[in-house]
Formats: C-alpha cells, sequence, structure tokens
C-alpha cells in the first residue's frame, strides 16, 4: 500500500471527509484491521482565505507547497490537495514536489466520460464558479463545463461559508441547491459536479434526478486505486 499525501485545512470539514473516506475506503476493499496509509499538512483556513480574498495567489501558492513539501519529507508517495478552490494553484505545488499530483479536475472529468456525460456542470464557490481555472482543466478532457447564472453564486458562497464550513446542515438551503440542479438540467447539463467538499454534506444523489459527482468521494476513489494498485 502506498502512502497518500494530504494537503487540508481547506476548510478541516473537508478535511476530516477525506481521512475518513479513505480509511473507510481501505477497510471495504481490504477488510480486517486494514486502514489507510496518510500523512496529511493542515493549513489555516483563515490565513489562505485572506490571502485568496487579496489576490494574492502567490502567496497561498508558497503556503500549499511548504505544506506539499512537508508531507513528501514525511513519506507520502503521492499527493491529493483537499479542497477545489485552492486547486487554482495545483500547478505550481505540482512543480514543487516530486511526487505526482492526482489533480481533482482529471478525476472528475474522467468520472463524467465513464457515464457518457457530455455537458456536465460545476456547483462550487463564487471563486470556483466565476474562474476558469477548473472548468478549462475539466473542457481539457472534451467535455463542456457550464456554470450556474452569476445571480447565483452569492448564495451558493453563502451556504458554503456560512454553513457547511462549520458543520451546518440546513433543508432550505438543500432545497436550494436542488432546485439549481434542475435549473441546470433544463439548461442542458447531463450531470452536476459538486464542486465543493462541503457540499456532499448537503445534496446526495438520491436528492437529484441528474447524476451527481462529488468531488471528495471520487477524488478518494482515484487515490485508493492508485495507493492499492
Amino acid at each position: 500500500m502506498q502512502t497518500i499525501g494530504l494537503v487540508g485545512g481547506m476548510s478541516w470539514e473537508s478535511s476530516a471527509a477525506y481521512y475518513e473516506l479513505l480509511n473507510r475506503g481501505v477497510e471495504q476493499r481490504l477488510g480486517g484491521l486494514h486502514s489507510a496509509k496518510t500523512v496529511m499538512a493542515s493549513v489555516e483556513f483563515a490565513q489562505i482565505t485572506a490571502l485568496q480574498e487579496a489576490e494574492d495567489w502567490d502567496g497561498v501558492a508558497e503556503i500549499l507547497a511548504d505544506a506539499a513539501r512537508s508531507v513528501e519529507r514525511a513519506g507520502a508517495e503521492f499527493l491529493m490537495l483537499c479542497t477545489t478552490t485552492f486547486h487554482r494553484v495545483a500547478e505550481q505545488v505540482e512543480a514543487a514536489i516530486d511526487i505526482p499530483l492526482v489533480h481533482l479536475a482529471d478525476v472528475v472529468a474522467e468520472a463524467a466520460k465513464a457515464q457518457g456525460v457530455e455537458v456536465i456542470a460545476l456547483i462550487g464557490t463564487r471563486f470556483a464558479m466565476s474562474r476558469v481555472f477548473f472548468t478549462e482543466r475539466i473542457a481539457r478532457h472534451g467535455l463542456e463545463v457550464v456554470v450556474p447564472e452569476e445571480s447565483h453564486h452569492d448564495e451558493i458562497n453563502r451556504i458554503i461559508y456560512e454553513e457547511l464550513v462549520h458543520g451546518k446542515v440546513v433543508d432550505d438551503s438543500r432545497k436550494y441547491v436542488v432546485g439549481l440542479i434542475d435549473e441546470l438540467w433544463d439548461a442542458g447539463a447531463g450531470g452536476v459536479i459538486l464542486g465543493c467538499s462541503e457540499l456532499e454534506l448537503l445534496v446526495k444523489q438520491a436528492d437529484s434526478n441528474l447524476p451527481v459527482f462529488p468531488c471528495t468521494s471520487l477524488h478518494v476513489s482515484a487515490a485508493l486505486d492508485r495507493a492499492l494498485a
């Protein structure tokens, strides 16, 4: 079994989900007392969010690259960033280490293609929806990517940052996001990416008529395939 490197803390709810899913996945695949071999460096969410809001991406990259190097020194054999938004600096982080980085956008794109989806919707933070760093990476796989109308971005961001990152799951917020998924379906989407780990606390496949692609679960599955190969 390979040792999985994790850079987390964006938010700690996301990191906790990664850790739990990795260990449950190993237990399911191998049985007995088996658990995942992991090394995690967790950054300070308020600090890195302030840098993001200031558009100081070199500062963000420096922090995440330093965390990634520490994970590599601790014995990780490949790396995962436990975040969608901060994949904005994934290429800079990857350049700072000598182990492979399993890029979330590549994993999600391959999962969508495996289900025959050609047009995929992305719901995530305001930043992830309004910038192209993630959608363009997915589009490289031959997929068309759509996002909600800009009028929805602030409310989705509020749900993520004021509720979900604190572990609060509000039914009215679930109804809002599910209604938005229905709108994206009407607009031609053949599936929807839950492009923020915390959104997986809120929306499940049973809530949607569209195929749902949960980023964290798919990222974890890809990591387990690699670690246990």
